[in-house]
């Protein structure tokens, strides 16, 4: 398995490899409950499936359910099923969802806009391993892991008497915070490729890749939306400039003028005096930043500069940073680079540059 690539997770970042490590360990102990937090687009259910599939419950169902998307007076049911004559229009027994999840996992994603009532029987299931179908009145015993995820404040719903407090406490027996994307900006450009190349294989068809000012842009972005908005950006981009590279005047005008107003922005529940902007800049921006003033905006000199040498420098400049971040990998330098590998190839020997990392 690769490194960046944990079923199905992409991450380079080390917040992201310490992620996999602990979804490694949740999975083997496959009886205790988890909670999943993250923001909207950050990858919550991949998240879920990976501790499934990484468990021994791989060969079971994975069972999701989206306690947001279901309406209220149909959730109860969605979950516990029901009986024949339960209700009216119950003309035959229908297994819930937990029920068809047994010796698998319930994947209950949003799990704070559930009601308190259902909370309520949530919390059974938990603490007795069995419930009771809308209308029956035999227990059923059942074997379910349950791994909840929200993108909510749930502390915050309890204190305000919007979530079980007892529930909360059963739920969150091993909380799994995932990282936003402005938080893993050096994971960015993988996740481009990787979407690049899926669509690939779905249509038959996709982008070459983003030069530098375009994904200079991107990495500076907030994305608000995480890893979707950015997963839906390449689909569109996609559409539009197939088989060719994505300049910076290709992008979505939110996206061309949005990179330093949106840095600016505070994030709703962002503590604005964390220690977050004290954290150096990843060296996947370091390459991307902006080129560095060679010549005063002042005082030029008389006679002029030398132009083709201050570009030769700055190129030299981007290849050697390219090859220490990719630790001498020629290959993956041109990727970052959006070169040919025997356009750099060359550039290399031409500079007589040195390529051990």
């Amino acid at each position: 398995m690769a490194k960046d690539l944990f079923y199905g997770i992409i991450g380079r970042s080390s917040c992201m490899q310490e992620l996999f490590k602990l979804i490694a360990m949740l999975a083997e102990d496959d009886l205790s409950t988890v909670l999943i937090q993250g923001e909207s687009g950050t990858g919550k259910e991949l998240v879920a499936k990976a501790i499934h599939k990484h468990s021994p419950r791989k060969d079971n169902n994975f069972v999701p359910v989206n306690c947001a998307a279901i309406p209220e007076d149909l959730l109860e049911s969605e979950l516990f099923g029901y009986t024949k004559g339960a209700f009216t229009g119950a003309t035959g027994a229908k297994i819930g969802r937990i029920e068809y999840a047994n010796n698998g996992s319930l994947f209950l994603d949003e799990i704070g806009d559930m009601k308190p009532v259902l909370q309520a029987k949530l919390l059974r299931v938990l603490q007795e391993r069995e419930f009771e179908p809308v209308g029956g009145l035999k227990p059923i015993p059942v074997n379910v892991r349950v791994i909840a995820a929200t993108h909510r404040n749930l502390e915050k719903l309890v204190n305000e008497g919007k979530f079980r407090e007892d529930l909360y406490y059963r739920l969150s027996v091993v909380p799994v915070p995932i990282p936003p994307l402005r938080e893993r900006r050096d994971d960015i450009p993988i996740l481009i490729e990787h979407f690049i190349k899926n669509y690939a294989q779905i249509r038959k068809k996709s982008v070459l890749g983003f030069d530098l000012a375009a994904m200079q842009t991107l990495t500076n972005l907030m994305w608000r939306g995480n890893v979707r908005e950015l997963e839906n950006l390449v689909q569109h981009m996609t559409i539009l400039h197939c088989g060719s590279n994505v300049s910076h005047s290709d992008l979505p005008e939110k996206y061309r003028n949005g990179s330093n107003d949106l840095a600016q922005q505070i994030v709703p529940g962002q503590d604005t005096n964390s220690a977050e902007s004290d954290t150096p800049e990843p060296e996947q921006l370091q390459l991307f930043a902006a080129p560095p003033q060679m010549v005063p905006e002042e005082n030029w000199p008389e006679e002029g500069i030398d132009f083709n040498a201050l570009v030769n420098d700055f190129e030299t400049q981007l290849i050697v940073q390219a090859l220490k971040m990719t630790e001498g990998n020629k290959k993956e330098a041109a990727r970052i680079l959006n070169l040919k590998r025997t356009t750099l190839l060359e550039k290399i020997k031409k500079k007589e540059l040195k390529t051990e990392p």
